[in-house]
């Protein structure tokens, strides 16, 4: 029987069980691949993980005493990123999760600025509303960014133990009216001493972060970063 290269292979595989991108349905691309090259491209990176005194880092001026903060990209409507959070949050899409991590991923391997964190940890969703998606969407980003930034993820160290509804309509005041007494550091002994770098799927007003973020803080020694897949202009 004569050699089949591998290339042969995945062609006659994708007959059967095809492998599309997740932003314009291409079959040309990698079977490890999420998005086609055409795609990543119109993904609109900040460059914030690498910029110092970016729109994040002001955002929480006066509000969190941070080390660094940053985003990977800008978030508008009707864009390809909207759509890979929609699929990521409310479509079971666990695999657009990994995707932007790693993407996040690349941005610190490249920069200095990150260098001293210790370990991340996810925003924590409510236990009832975790249950009723299935999953964080912010601990699927983690996984992808650790696969690429080596850092051990802390998941159980800090709890939602509030239910909170949508803030999406919500305004900054609301919002941040909205978070008080939400999260609490239930195992301190995990985070003391640490550089934490705190991670969401998107920043608006920063309100669920900073209050994450404040309870964090309450912990002896610790020091605080923050970063997001994408950033709300």
């Amino acid at each position: 029987m004569p050699f089949l290269s591998s290339h042969y292979v995945s062609d006659f595989l994708n007959l059967f069980f095809p492998h599309n991108c997740e932003g314009c349905g291409s079959d040309i691309l990698r079977e490890d691949h999420f998005l086609c090259t055409r795609c990543k491209h119109r993904l609109p990176e900040t460059h914030f993980l690498s910029t110092a005194f970016n729109p994040i880092e002001k955002l929480f001026y006066g509000r969190l005493p941070l080390i660094e903060a940053g985003a990977a990209f800008y978030f508008t409507k009707e864009s390809l990123l909207q759509h890979l959070l929609i699929q990521l949050k409310y479509k079971a899409n666990k695999e657009a999760g990994y995707f932007l991590g790693r993407m996040m991923g690349y941005a610190l391997q490249k920069t200095e600025r990150f260098q001293l964190v210790d370990m991340i940890v996810p925003l924590p969703l409510n236990a009832k509303k975790e249950q009723l998606r299935g999953y964080n969407q912010a601990s699927l980003i983690c996984s992808g960014l650790a696969d690429i930034w080596s850092r051990p993820i802390e998941n159980h160290a800090v709890t939602r133990i509030l239910f909170t509804e949508s803030q999406t309509r919500q305004n900054r005041i609301s919002r941040w009216q909205n978070m008080e007494g939400v999260f609490s550091v239930s195992e301190p002994k995990l985070l003391e001493n640490k550089h934490i770098l705190l991670i969401d799927d998107v920043i608006t007003t920063g309100a669920t972060l900073e209050a994450c973020g404040s309870a964090i803080l309450q912990v002896p020694g610790t020091k605080l970063s923050i970063a997001s897949a994408a950033y709300t202009l």
